[in-house]
């Protein structure tokens, strides 16, 4: 899945003008981070902790938590990949569409997997005898949220199953999502969390799981030393210490997203998917996601994002991620004129 990611800007030869494939807020003020990490530059020339235990530490503070129960890793993704080393071999239920790194990571370790569909009640769900169920809430890539609740009462009628619940989109939603203080009531629950996706940092790579210290101590024997990189660790302490400064105006930009919607729902042969956060899905009743991501790059500089790679989707849907109002309308014009002359 190494080149299936929707954020494919790196290797285009198109200019980019407009990237809606990516779903990171867009307008971070990275001003005083970059500023800080050039005055911390000279960390390079020493060896970070191997555990990246000062970011941990600063991690344990800001949840008040023990900082046991807490693994940081070189992105979210390489969680996945080393909680899924740490249960090779087992069973593991997988709600879909969902990010496909969670089935790349479970059949590199060899887990017997069943997909279950995210349109059906959790109510109705029997894990029995299933290891680990991966959920991911807020969802990639349809913007769903399982109510906080629902999701707690789910783990609770599986107390034999361990739960990743992937929160790397938490900072899109206004629903109430699980918090690390439900760790304490519920010993199989593991939250994977990221310092990416609301920062505008992605290709620092910060991630950590937060779970039981008795899992986390198994996981930990598959961890890398020194994985995460001198200024990774400065980066995720930075913001943590500073993070009024990174609130993003998310009423603001549901907004915005809401109007956006309304507008392509507009165009005939498109429609969106509901989301309840700032990117979303959108089926397209005529033509292919391959070939309107193809014309919209090669005659407009814009980048949506193909969702046919998601299991569970096909070649008619694309996800795009709410930009400004001013590039919200260039799409908008662009999809118009597109599905104006077929």
């Amino acid at each position: 899945m190494i080149f299936g990611h929707g954020d494919d800007f790196y290797h285009l030869n198109n200019e980019i003008k407009i990237n809606f494939s990516s779903n990171v807020w867009h307008q971070a003020d990275l001003s005083g981070l970059k500023t800080f990490l050039h005055e911390n530059f000279d960390s390079i020339t020493h060896y970070p902790d191997p555990d990246a235990g000062a970011l941990r530490r600063a991690i344990a503070a800001y949840y008040a938590i023990e900082e046991h129960a807490i693994m940081v890793t070189n992105g979210s993704i390489t969680a996945f990949y080393l909680l899924a080393q740490a249960f090779s071999g087992k069973r593991s239920s997988i709600l879909t569409p969902t990010f496909a790194e969670y089935e790349d990571a479970c059949r590199l370790h060899h887990h017997q997997l069943t997909f279950i569909s995210n349109h059906v009640p959790l109510s109705q769900i029997n894990l029995k005898g299933e290891d680990l169920c991966w959920i991911c809430n807020p969802n990639n890539p349809d913007g769903k949220v399982i109510p906080r609740e629902t999701l707690l009462a789910f783990i609770a009628t599986h107390p034999h199953t361990y739960f990743l619940i992937d929160q790397t989109y938490l900072a899109f939603t206004t629903e109430e999502l699980v918090s690390p203080s439900d760790l304490t009531q519920y010993p199989n629950l593991i939250l994977a969390q990221s310092i990416s996706k609301a920062y505008n940092t992605p290709g620092i790579r910060i991630g950590y799981l937060l779970a039981h210290p008795t899992l986390i101590k198994k996981l930990n024997e598959f961890l890398i030393p020194w994985s995460v990189n001198a200024l990774a660790i400065k980066t995720g302490e930075y913001i943590l210490a500073h993070h009024h400064q990174f609130e993003l105006p998310l009423l603001e930009w549901l907004k915005q997203t809401d109007d956006f919607i309304r507008q392509v729902n507009g165009i005939n042969h498109l429609e969106v998917i509901p989301t309840q956060t700032t990117y979303f899905l959108i089926h397209l009743k005529k033509g292919n996601a391959t070939e309107l991501k193809k014309h919209l790059i090669e005659k407009e500089g814009i980048l949506v994002r193909d969702a046919s790679n998601f299991r569970g989707l096909n070649e008619l849907y694309i996800r795009v991620s709410t930009q400004t109002p001013c590039e919200n309308k260039a799409l908008i014009k662009a999809l118009s004129t597109r599905y104006a002359t077929e």
